[in-house]
């Protein structure tokens, strides 16, 4: 029960990375907020929790949508008063290669790095009532760490996460509120398709046996990673085990970064 007592705001629970984190947060007693653009996928996520005995509640929001976070938190705080971990994870692949529309990289950039900015932003007075165990995660990529070859605007997206949250770590540093960031490799979830499944990718012409054979050759581990195996990740980045640790991008992936 390393998170008993405590409220966790995740956003994407309805699915993936976000989803298996939502549900290892409450087993371990945490209070999930549940917020996902899919109010379906949000219920689905909230009945699982509460199937096993868990405590959640679903938030429908937009999160690239500055009003609809404002909602999010006034939510949380009228509900909770307190907020102890906010996991910033949505994000999306977006337009693959260079020859892209304006609209392209504006959403990308929305959904992937302004939605952290700002929820981060509004969150942050929550987190300071939560006297020294406030946690932010945020999800990058491996590919914010090294470059995309087939994905640019991801890559800047991305590595934009990766200073925000050693940026934020250090401003909030002497307040009690740690910061720290995910970077996934190659992961067993929705969006692992369609992030290679776009034109110019591994796997446009055949997304199981090509990208299978592209994930073994490019991970040493010769595998994609589980979701569960980032829920983890960020468990430990929620708790008192890292509360000497901000500031930190963290690899989860099977030693792609390694080489």
């Amino acid at each position: 029960m390393k998170l008993e007592g405590r409220v966790a705001v995740v956003t994407g629970a309805g699915s993936g990375m976000a989803h298996a984190t939502s549900v290892l947060f409450a087993a371990e007693g945490a209070t999930v907020v549940a917020v996902d653009i899919d109010q379906a996928a949000a219920d689905r996520t909230v009945s699982e929790i509460r199937a096993a005995g868990g405590s959640a509640v679903r938030h429908q929001c937009d999160v690239s949508d500055v009003d609809q976070l404002r909602d999010l938190f006034g939510m949380v705080e009228r509900e909770y008063g307190i907020l102890h971990v906010l996991y910033n994870h949505v994000g999306m692949p977006g337009a693959a290669g260079m020859d892209l529309l304006e609209k392209e990289w504006q959403e990308a950039i929305d959904v992937n790095l302004k939605s952290a900015f700002f929820g981060t932003q509004l969150g942050l007075p929550l987190l300071r009532r939560a006297a020294g165990q406030a946690s932010v995660i945020f999800t990058a990529s491996t590919t914010g760490l090294v470059g995309s070859p087939y994905s640019p605007v991801y890559s800047a997206a991305k590595g934009g996460v990766v200073l925000l949250a050693k940026a934020f770590a250090l401003h909030v540093a002497k307040e009690g509120v740690r910061a720290n960031v995910i970077c996934p490799g190659p992961i067993d979830t929705p969006m692992l398709p369609l992030f290679f499944g776009r034109p110019g990718t591994p796997g446009e012409t055949a997304l199981t046996e090509e990208l299978a054979g592209f994930i073994a050759t490019a991970v040493p581990m010769g595998r994609a990673g589980r979701p569960e195996e980032i829920a983890r990740a960020a468990l430990f980045l929620a708790s008192d085990d890292s509360s000497f640790i901000t500031g930190v991008a963290l690899p989860v992936d099977g030693g792609f970064t390694a080489r």
